[in-house]
């Protein structure tokens, strides 16, 4: 049954973010189809739904985005109810915090699964329906995919790789009428922290030679974190780029982001970016 609604699939709407979005969408006028990997948690989102009276605008449905079965099944969910999908808001990702010689190749692997493949499998999956209704890609990325930082390499790295993805898709997505945006927040004041479940001390102890680095890294941080943007106010850069005729490739949420990210844009032989990340480790 198609509906004269537009429609947004968001994936990783439990929180921060994603919640944020899916409720600053649903007052834009969007039909909104908000995802998770566990329905089970989706009471934050349906009581923001319900305080900002937008809870007839938003359906859960469950997505896992490391699963190529469960994207076609809600994508095929959605084609069935509303027949057209108008955007796709790639959300949902996975932090990893530690350096290559501690945790391994398996936690790569796991970060690329998250913000790198479900990314890929995703926007893929998507772009017939995109195709058809000359819609766009909206992927949250991370300041982290433009500048690489300490002790998160395997995020960066999967990050870096998101952003060259949709770089070098852009212009063919274009060229079939689909628009295609990197979204990059730098600090934002979210559950995303809280759900890495992360013991800093236990992580301060694992350390061993780098612990002085981490621990600067740590204090660093935190401290950056304590001054950071709210959600919403992130969720009103990507609700700005759905509402876009024409958005950009690249947008960050805050004007902390953008100094960011221009340090590394400017940065022709890498040596600005060296000094202020090494700033970070005590170098």
């Amino acid at each position: 049954m198609a509906t004269a609604d537009r429609i947004v699939l968001i994936t990783g709407t439990s929180t921060g973010i994603g919640l944020a979005t899916a409720v600053a969408a649903a007052q834009a006028g969007w039909h909104v189809v908000a995802t998770m990997r566990d329905t089970a948690k989706a009471g934050p989102l349906t009581e923001a739904a319900a305080a900002a009276g937008v809870a007839g605008r938003i359906e859960v449905k469950r997505l896992d985005v490391t699963e190529r079965a469960s994207i076609d099944a809600c994508l095929g969910e959605v084609l069935a109810s509303h027949g057209r999908l108008d955007a796709l808001v790639n959300n949902a990702g996975a932090g990893v915090v530690g350096t290559v010689e501690q945790v391994g190749g398996e936690a790569f692997r796991s970060a690329m699964e998250v913000n790198f493949f479900g990314v890929v499998e995703a926007t893929g999956a998507a772009m017939p329906h995109l195709r058809a209704s000359g819609g766009r890609v909206v992927t949250v990325t991370s300041v982290g995919g433009v500048v690489g930082q300490p002790f998160n390499e395997a995020y960066c790295a999967a990050k870096f790789a998101a952003e060259g993805f949709l770089e070098s898709l852009a212009p063919v997505a274009a060229s079939v009428g689909v628009h295609v945006t990197v979204v990059e927040p730098g600090a934002v004041a979210s559950e995303f922290v809280a759900s890495q479940g992360i013991d800093v001390p236990a992580l301060l102890a694992a350390a061993g030679p780098y612990a002085p680095a981490l621990k600067s890294y740590v204090e660093r941080t935190m401290a950056a974190f304590d001054n950071a943007q709210t959600s919403a106010g992130a969720a009103a850069s990507i609700v700005e780029v759905l509402e876009s005729a024409e958005p950009p490739f690249r947008v960050q949420t805050s004007e902390t982001a953008r100094a960011f990210v221009a340090t590394k844009l400017a940065d022709l032989d890498g040596a600005s970016v060296q000094r202020m990340t090494g700033g970070w480790v005590g170098r």
